[in-house]
């Protein structure tokens, strides 16, 4: 005798909200809505096209034509739709530009602020590089005549101005300024003073020898009445001092050295 079952359906339970907080949801999502229309309206009220540019800091080199030609047409822009950060970029690109700033001045005015570059020294024939030793012009029409000169291959632009950053102070202090630094295909190191004066340093131990020019041949130059033409301290010890005045340079090297060369 067949039994008869009686099928009975599961349900998903329903979630009720009381009648107050139906009605509290939808208020809030009607304020929210209303308050983005608003929103959208003020936006589209206030960001009128931009009408000015006004340019702010120290500069001697760079243009203001050059400037308006980094930033584009404008024309039509919006004063909060403005890409402030793509702007600056954009004016960064140029040569002489350290740093730029730009900035919203109400009601329709952007204010961009440049930060010039200070050239520090003399790169190679016609480069100049920065206070951080990094090249920012490779060809220059104008260099001040008071730079240093450096040189060394490409890519050790940083290496080079450090190398004579560390040499400044010291030889200033024993009366002698600093006024060219070389680093060569090979390696090798070599300066110049301002009197003309060249020292060669080789490929090795340039702090030792360093130490070596501070110590022993600076006070040689000055103990002797004559201008030297060369100091070669490319020696394990010991250098040899090439004078104007004499027709074979000192040697001032202890026997049995070898020579980088």
């Amino acid at each position: 005798m067949a039994r008869n079952r009686k099928r009975t359906r599961e349900t998903k339970p329903r979630l009720k909200l009381p009648l107050t907080q139906l009605r509290t949801l939808v208020s809030v999502a009607a304020v929210l809505v209303i308050g983005g229309v608003l929103l959208w309206g003020a936006i589209e009220v206030l960001d009128r096209p931009i009408n000015a540019i006004t340019l702010s800091g120290e500069f001697e080199r760079i243009s203001p034509v050059a400037v308006e030609a980094a930033m584009g047409d404008l024309a039509g822009v919006g004063f909060l739709s403005a890409d402030l950060e793509k702007l600056q970029r954009r004016v960064e690109k140029l040569s002489w530009v350290e740093e730029a700033r730009v900035h919203r001045r109400w009601p329709a005015e952007l204010v961009l602020t440049i930060t010039e570059q200070t050239p520090a020294a003399r790169w190679r024939d016609q480069g100049l590089l920065n206070t951080r030793g990094e090249l920012f012009i490779e060809s220059a029409r104008h260099i001040p005549a008071e730079l240093p000169s450096l040189y060394g291959p490409a890519g050790t632009e940083v290496r080079v101005a450090r190398r004579y950053l560390e040499m400044r102070g010291p030889l200033a202090e024993a009366g002698h300024l600093l006024t060219g630094v070389r680093l060569d295909e090979r390696g090798a190191w070599r300066i110049v003073f301002g009197s003309g004066l060249e020292v060669r340093f080789g490929r090795e131990d340039f702090e030792h020898r360093f130490e070596r020019l501070v110590r022993l041949a600076v006070p040689l130059l000055a103990a002797r009445d004559g201008r030297a033409r060369y100091i070669d301290l490319r020696y394990t010890r010991g250098f040899t001092v090439a004078w104007v005045d004499a027709e074979q340079p000192v040697n001032r090297e202890q026997k049995g050295n070898d020579k980088d060369v």
